[in-house]
């Protein structure tokens, strides 16, 4: 049988679990006339950590979280599993995307995406010379 009897070997003990991972949402997608509607899963994070990049067809989900600040009444820190939820997910879609008709609302550890198709500039019929 092992012991740890000095607050080091604790530390040093609980250190090896202690790895923050960025984790991937699960998301669902569907296709309408217009454009795309993506649902993502991300509980634990706030609103104001989400990031949305769309380049092209491609569409880059990320939080941004800060590191919990250490104790300030004097205690020290032994060992901490409730950390900020940190995710990562990149998808393309078939068609390219218009940042400027698309939009992003995070509600309740919810992401919705409604992703504008990008029309195609002077598509249609070309004129024979």
């Amino acid at each position: 049988m092992f012991y740890l009897t000095h607050p080091r070997q604790v530390v040093r003990a609980l250190r090896q679990f202690d790895v923050e991972t960025t984790r991937t949402p699960a998301l669902d997608v569907s296709e309408h006339e217009a454009g795309y509607q993506v649902t993502l899963d991300m509980p634990g994070v706030a609103k104001e950590a989400v990031k949305v990049r769309v380049d092209g067809r491609r569409v880059h989900v990320e939080t941004v979280t800060a590191d919990h600040a250490a104790p300030t009444d004097g205690s020290r820190m032994l060992y901490r599993e409730r950390r900020a939820a940190s995710y990562a997910r990149s998808f393309s879609l078939p068609v390219e995307l218009e940042p400027a008709q698309s939009e992003a609302r995070f509600e309740n550890g919810v992401l919705s995406l409604r992703l504008a198709k990008r029309v195609a500039e002077n598509g249609g019929e070309l004129a024979v010379l």
